[in-house]
Order: structure tokens, then C-alpha cells, then sequence
């Protein structure tokens, strides 16, 4: 029997990809192809990561995203509300305009983790609801786009939903998986 390779970016996209399959099975499976990966590889990469999450003596969830992405790309110091916490952000070249950011407390609690536009990349123009398109934009371009939005708990834990207002006072919910827009409701 032989050792399991590093778990490396190339995983873990695969771990964000498998539960994006959910709701967006096409386009996964288009991104899937692309990385050459089989859906046996997928499969034993989100089993590998959720053991890693679940094992007994697990390392804290920053510590885990350290060893699976390496050092992170950028990291910002934010202040939200009365808190300050670290953002750190890693690149995925899956998502070449998107970092995966996760937000950190002193000591290294992570407070959230989620894909987010990179610094300097154009996002899309949201103006109706038909410029909400299936992994186009963030929940946080979809929540300014389209005010007030009203955060929503999502399905699991890595999924989001915002109500929002369309042009014209319709409210609907936005769906995200991971921070990406996944599907448009109602």
C-alpha cells in the first residue's frame, strides 16, 4: 500500500467543486474535465478533506488551509463592525479572478471562508436579474448590486443565500455555494 499524495490546491478546488455539483452539475463537470480529474479523484479528495476536518487531533481550520494552499497571496487586516480580524487570500487556478479568502481572528479562529473577487480583477456588471449568471459574480458584488439585501442561511455550511431587491422592487434569493453564485430562486 502506498502513501496518499500531499493534499494540494488542485484538491481542495476539487473538495470546492463537489459541493457546487449540488446545484451547478454541468459546469463542475466541464471544470472536473478541465483539470483532468476523474470523478473518482473528486470523490476521494472531499473524503480526504472532510476526514482531515473531522479527525480527532485536527489541526485548527487555518493551520489545515496554510498546509493545503501554502502561504497565503495576500493578507489584509479588516476591521468589521467593532472586530479586526486577518483576511488571508489564496489564489486558485481554477477561479483565476477569484481568491479564496479567509477571514481570521487573533489566535487563528476563522470566522468564514469563501471565494471573493481578487484585488484589481473586474467583476461583472449586475443590473437585472438575468446578469446573474452561475458562477459569475460574489455574494458580496451580488449584495451591493442589488440593495437591500438581507443575508439568508444557507442549506450547509458552506452555502449562502441573500434576498435581494431587483429593479423595479422584486425580491428574490440568490443562492451561493463557497461565496459563488450558484442559482437564482423564485
Amino acid at each position: 500500500m502506498t502513501a496518499a499524495a500531499p493534499f494540494g490546491p488542485l484538491d481542495f478546488q476539487l473538495v470546492l467543486l463537489r459541493r457546487m455539483a449540488d446545484h451547478q452539475p454541468d459546469l463542475v463537470e466541464d471544470a472536473r474535465a478541465g483539470l483532468g480529474v476523474s470523478v473518482a479523484q473528486m470523490r476521494e479528495a472531499n473524503r480526504r478533506w472532510q476526514a482531515m476536518v473531522r479527525a480527532p487531533r485536527s489541526r485548527g481550520a487555518l493551520a489545515r488551509y496554510r498546509s493545503v494552499l501554502g502561504e497565503p497571496e495576500r493578507v489584509v487586516r479588516r476591521k468589521i463592525g467593532d472586530l479586526e480580524c486577518d483576511a488571508l487570500l489564496w489564489p486558485l487556478p481554477l477561479w483565476p479572478d477569484l481568491r479564496f479568502e479567509v477571514l481570521a481572528a487573533e489566535g487563528g479562529a476563522v470566522w468564514n471562508e469563501w471565494l471573493v473577487r481578487a484585488p484589481r480583477a473586474a467583476g461583472p456588471e449586475l443590473r437585472t436579474a438575468d446578469d446573474l449568471v452561475p458562477w459569475s459574480c460574489t455574494v458580496d458584488e451580488v449584495a451591493r448590486a442589488f440593495p437591500p439585501a438581507r443575508p439568508m442561511e444557507g442549506s450547509a455550511p458552506t452555502r449562502w443565500q441573500l434576498e435581494i431587491t431587483l429593479p423595479g422592487g422584486e425580491r428574490c434569493v440568490a443562492e451561493f455555494c463557497w461565496g459563488l453564485l450558484q442559482r437564482r430562486l423564485n
